[in-house]
């Protein structure tokens, strides 16, 4: 496991921004007390060996998904898989929230939680223990005096290249030219992915069983064009 000890190490830990934002209902805020508890990840217990284990028995595959925001692909993901576990991870405690809505709202029974760094869930999580992970329209952190912040950094990468099984994929989405541009040239000089790109449509068109986000339909009618690209854990 990666030590955090040194300074490009640390870089990764600080791409928050807020971590509150609007005040939460009674219901949401009642949820943290009630059903946060149940499905949180707990990152003071050793991690199982199986990560399986955390989910339903009918489990075959475990998913993650970084900075998950409105919770509609996480939700909508764990909807259509019902035999894949998902783990959603966000530092914002309305992003939680909402995640927390959907699980109750449809019972989903396959969907863990970590309210915090995703860093230090990549370094708990077992290795080669996930089927894919999902990092979709992160913070770009546009001012340059800000790069240092953004989460896809060569550190970050090889930490989620940890969990990841060989032939298992890491998804990225982004409305951002330079973000897909900074992404791109880190996933090639990575020794761990390969992009799975062979025409331009391959990262013009959403994959399939791709799910629109609030956040995307925004960048859309704001006139910026999303890009999806798939990485290949070797």
């Amino acid at each position: 496991m990666l030590s955090m000890q040194t300074d490009a190490q640390n870089r990764i830990r600080a791409f928050f921004g807020r971590r509150k934002g609007h005040p939460l209902r009674r219901h949401q805020a009642g949820l943290f007390g009630t059903l946060l508890p149940r499905v949180a990840v707990d990152l003071d217990k050793p991690a199982p060996a199986d990560l399986r284990t955390l989910f339903p028995a009918a489990t075959v595959d475990c998913r993650l998904e970084i900075g998950f925001g409105g919770a509609e692909h996480l939700a909508a993901q764990a909807q259509a898989h019902p035999s894949t576990g998902f783990i959603g991870s966000d530092g914002f405690e309305n992003a939680i929230a909402k995640a927390l809505a959907y699980v109750e709202q449809h019972a989903l029974a396959n969907v863990r939680l970590h309210h915090g760094d995703a860093v230090h869930l990549l370094e708990w999580l077992p290795a080669a223990s996930l089927a894919r992970v999902d990092l979709l329209y992160p913070d770009p952190w546009p001012k340059r005096r800000h790069w240092k912040r953004r989460f896809v950094q060569d550190e970050s990468l090889a930490l989620i290249a940890r969990t990841i099984r060989s032939g298992g994929e890491m998804r990225f989405a982004t409305d951002i030219p330079d973000y897909a541009a900074w992404t791109l040239a880190r996933i090639l000089r990575s020794p761990d992915f390969e992009w799975t790109a062979e025409t331009a449509d391959d990262w013009r068109k959403p994959w399939g069983g791709f799910v629109r986000t609030r956040y995307e339909a925004k960048a859309i009618r704001e006139g910026r064009t999303p890009a999806y690209f798939i990485f290949r854990r070797k």
